[in-house]
């Protein structure tokens, strides 16, 4: 197949598999059948185009016109390559362990729940492959409505509560924001086509760039900078594998590649730095790292606790592409890879120990690794992963990081990247001596959650740790961040 067919197959094979899972809805092992394989086919998709973008070559797809000048189109450069196999990869582990999640906690409208997955992955991939930023937004709030059902997925009270904030949030960022930001990208520039060196170079002076920068950092909502973050707490209420979804496979993903790549494309790491224009940016995703991790040291429920991780470590893909120098940038894009590997696997925990075991809390946990030391032994691997220590995956974007904040003699970013460490330690390894070191409490008579959620789970720990081993096309497509 050619690239543009390798396209239209990773776009359309969601959508079609979303179809399919919803005729084959009175099935359920035919309905989740057809989950797994449009899984498989879209990571198989997505993986053929891979050689071809490390050899230099941009794969596209022009579609139609939307505007005079403006196409609905497709261009795939290495970060969206790499977003596009972080989202499809872990599509196939999640998809798995929704099996045994929805049928272990009997949820309801298990059908609307896998279609809304499905139609959340065809946007993810529109996002990826995007050409330029119209297409970036239309997809980008599409991936905002079809997540919404599964966000208000119980129905109750809390969840509609839930589901208000989320759309608030990133509907109202993405409105008031991001689109007068593209709007006057636009009116600047004369085109919105993503560019090597950035298309608004030598087209803007420092203050205009800076004020457009800020809309475009708060504007893109996803990536959860402080104060536009409570979204994504906010929609803790929804089944462990929608906070999955929201945190390691799509939605927070597509916020901090849209940031870079808006630094990257729209901007000009070049640009910035002459102007001086991001100055400003390190400081909040410090503040934003530091806030959101002591929040998290405080929170006693865990899914609670990974959200404001989440918030927390999504601040690094945001303080490293700000930073402004080529090792940092290729930090940014390596942490999206590698916070989506250690942070799913702290959902797939979360929600395997609440399905067994039906415990929420942190204080609830002692002793709990006697009775599921798979599931524990997995988020002892995430946990090393998220604080950046060998031998999991968290540890190359971190010495990326930190050998860009030297680079660049950006002390404070160095001293945050150091506090940011020490309290994701605070945060998450008490868990993992709870669960292994302290007395089991009550009788404690469960095992291990189903099969499929400690499977999907293993997996990804695994993945984790694989990272660390085998980085060679991580890096190869990080380090040719910019080149088209």
């Amino acid at each position: 197949m050619t690239g543009a067919q390798l396209i239209v197959a990773a776009l359309l094979l969601p959508a079609a598999g979303a179809a399919g899972v919803a005729a084959a809805g009175r099935w359920p092992n035919l309905r989740e059948g057809v989950t797994l394989c449009t899984s498989a086919l879209l990571f198989a998709a997505v993986l053929a185009l891979t050689p071809t973008v490390l050899a230099g070559g941009r794969p596209q797809l022009f579609v139609l016109e939307m505007l005079p000048g403006i196409a609905l189109g497709f261009r795939i450069e290495p970060l969206g390559m790499l977003f596009a196999l972080v989202a499809s990869g872990l599509w196939i582990l999640n998809s798995l362990y929704s099996i045994g999640y929805m049928r272990g906690n009997d949820e309801p409208n298990q059908t609307r729940f896998y279609v809304c997955f499905a139609l959340a992955l065809a946007a993810t991939m529109g996002i990826a492959f995007a050409s330029n930023l119209l297409t970036l937004f239309l997809f980008y709030e599409m991936l905002t409505l079809v997540t919404w059902p599964l966000v208000t997925h119980h129905g109750d009270a809390e969840a509609r509560s839930g589901g208000r904030i989320y759309l608030g949030y990133l509907l109202g960022s993405s409105i008031v924001l991001l689109l007068p930001a593209i709007v006057a990208t636009w009116v600047l520039a004369g085109t919105l086509e993503f560019t090597p060196g950035g298309i608004l170079r030598g087209k803007a002076s420092g203050a205009a760039i800076g004020g457009l920068l800020a809309l475009y950092m708060f504007g893109i909502g996803k990536a959860a900078l402080m104060p536009i973050h409570r979204w994504l707490p906010a929609a803790m209420v929804a089944p462990t594998p929608v906070s999955a979804l929201l945190h390691a496979v799509a939605v927070v993903k597509a916020g901090v590649f849209a940031v870079v790549k808006v630094i990257v494309y729209v901007f000009g790491v070049d640009t910035l730095a002459g102007a001086g224009a991001a100055d400003w940016l390190p400081a909040v995703a410090g503040f934003t790292i530091l806030a959101a991790s002591v929040v998290a040291l405080r929170s006693d429920n865990l899914k609670r606790r990974l959200a404001y991780s989440t918030v927390s470590q999504l601040s690094y893909v945001v303080l490293a592409a700000a930073l402004l120098v080529p090792l940092s940038v290729a930090a940014a894009a390596l942490h999206i890879a590698v916070h989506a590997l250690g942070k799913i696997t702290l959902f797939f925990c979360a929600g395997a120990i609440s399905t067994a075991s039906g415990k929420t809390e942190v204080s609830q946990l002692d002793g709990i690794g006697r009775r599921m030391p798979w599931t524990m032994g997995a988020f002892a691997i995430g946990t090393l992963s998220m604080i950046g220590l060998p031998p999991a995956a968290g540890f190359v974007s971190k010495w990326f990081l930190l050998g860009g904040a030297l680079e660049a003699q950006h002390w404070t970013a160095v001293g945050i990247v150091a506090a940011g460490t020490l309290l994701s330690a605070g945060y998450l390894v008490p868990i993992v001596y709870r669960g292994f070191f302290r007395p089991l409490r009550g009788s404690a008579a469960h095992g291990e959650a189903p099969l499929t959620m400690v499977v999907a789970l293993c997996a990804s720990a695994a993945a984790t740790l694989g990272f660390f081993f085998f980085p060679e096309l991580p890096l190869a497509l990080a380090r040719s961040l910019g080149s088209g």
